[in-house]
């Protein structure tokens, strides 16, 4: 499985051929530097393990800090192993080699986007899950209207069912979305373009899988 390394730029749309307006998300995927490449002999796999984004060194742990001289490249912000990458690269993937988004991905591929979702901190059930609230304000229940409701019965079972949708945080969250088509390569700019929408805020790091 091969994939890459990115940064969410943001959203945009284009037209496509038929003439329909597809949204899409922009990604600075890459360049990537190898930081480390594992085989069955050692490791028991064979994987790939990539480096994206500028760290200052001070900020960095020590064993990291010699992790990276070892593949002769500046500390990374974020570093993911891609296991079985793709055969096209088995010999060319050397420790220390960058990896460019147009080496790994063409136009018209489906990819699978990684990302950490929004945090929206606490919130309630209404924008949690989507409950309706408790109904109309008549009644006297003029303060219920986003409450949950009842949450279980009284004598039986005496207690309250695991998994039982309440507030509680939300977002904040590893989301994986799959089958976004690459719409257009920019690979002088480390740029794809791919439909709909990937989590995350701006300029949070995505992986791309294909």
């Amino acid at each position: 499985m091969s994939g890459i390394i990115g940064r969410k730029v943001g959203m945009t749309s284009i037209f496509s051929a038929d003439g329909r307006n597809v949204a899409c998300t922009l990604i600075e995927a890459g360049p990537c530097v190898v930081t480390q490449v594992k085989n069955v002999e050692t490791d028991g796999y064979n994987a790939v393990q990539l480096g994206y984004g500028e760290r200052k060194e001070k900020n960095t742990p020590k064993p990291l800090i010699g992790h990276f001289k070892k593949a002769g490249t500046t500390p990374k912000r974020k570093v993911v192993e891609f296991r079985d990458f793709r055969i096209e690269f088995e010999g060319q993937v050397n420790l220390g080699a960058t990896v460019k988004a147009g080496e790994v991905f063409i136009e018209g591929d489906f990819v699978d986007a990684i990302g950490t979702s929004k945090g929206k901190g606490f919130q309630g059930v209404v924008k949690r899950h989507g409950f309706a609230g408790v109904g109309g304000q008549t009644h006297g229940q003029h303060n219920r209207g986003r409450h949950p409701g009842s949450i279980g019965a009284c004598s039986w079972p005496s207690r309250v069912f695991k998994g039982m949708r309440m507030a509680g945080r939300m977002g904040g969250d590893r989301v994986k979305v799959v089958n976004l088509k690459v719409l257009k390569i920019y690979a002088d700019k480390n740029l794809l373009l791919v439909s709909g929408s990937v989590p995350g805020p701006k300029n949070s790091f995505v992986i791309l899988e294909k």
